[in-house]
């Protein structure tokens, strides 16, 4: 007879059944939007500190942006990203450039 403090025996543990039920969130590309007005060297220093990005990793994702419109800055959960998207806006309105940023679902 099983002690009443004793979980039913069901063949898999509580962890097994956790692991087995939690899956990977979704995953957000952070996107820079090209403008005629924002300067490269902005772009360069948003990526280093909203992005934590290094120098030339920067300056590629910049260059991306300049020749082909967009450029993906990151991965992230989604309460990450939209908190990057609304930081590089809210940065860029203080400094006084319509750079644009947006998300999209991986």
């Amino acid at each position: 007879q099983a002690m009443a403090d004793e979980p039913p025996k069901t063949g898999r543990s509580v962890l097994e059944k956790t692991r087995a039920e939690t899956r990977e969130p979704d995953r957000y590309s952070v996107i820079l939007l090209n403008d005629d007005y924002t300067t490269m060297e902005f772009v360069v220093e948003v990526l280093k500190h909203v992005f934590r990005k290094s120098e030339e990793e920067s300056t590629h994702i910049m260059l991306n942006v300049h020749h082909t419109g967009v450029g993906v800055c990151g991965l992230y959960p989604f309460e990450i990203a939209e908190t990057k998207v609304d930081m590089v806006h809210s940065i860029a309105r203080e400094k006084g450039f319509p750079l644009k940023s947006t998300l999209e679902r991986e």
